[in-house]
């Protein structure tokens, strides 16, 4: 990858970090694709993303912790648990010399694949611009 150039998938995103953290980075992204399978896997942020209805999930490597971001609404049902890993508003952080909390990320997965389930499906942001008749007579 050039300096200054970002990752244009998660493959080359989890190469580019050392062996240790790509097996992390790994078991985050086997872990949400099981649980949401029909999510689209991109780079958003410069971060590996999955999108289902919306952004479900982003995810990173970081110096000392990976770096999870589900965003502040499945958060508040596992506020006690996501209290020694939480460092910011929809931001958690796990060191890299501990396990992985693989039942704490799984269980905010399956709440965030709920509620992006549950919103009405974007359309594309052009789609209604390319495609309108024409008015001009002939």
């Amino acid at each position: 990858m050039k300096k200054g150039s970002g990752p244009g998938s998660i493959d080359e995103y989890i190469l580019a970090c050392p062996a240790p953290v790509q097996k992390r980075l790994q078991t985050i992204r086997r872990l949400v694709r099981r649980l949401a399978p029909d999510a689209t896997e991109k780079i958003s942020y410069q971060m590996p993303t999955f999108y289902l209805n919306g952004n479900l999930v982003y995810f990173a490597a970081h110096a000392n912790h990976i770096g999870f971001y589900p965003g502040t609404s499945a958060m508040a049902q596992f506020k006690l648990q996501l209290a020694p890993y939480q460092k910011g508003k929809g931001t958690l952080r796990f060191p890299m010399d501990e396990p992985l909390p693989v039942q704490l990320i799984e269980g905010i997965v399956k709440v965030r694949v709920a509620q992006n389930r549950a919103k009405k499906p974007r359309k594309p942001l052009l789609s209604s611009r390319l495609h309108r008749p024409t008015s001009r007579k002939l």
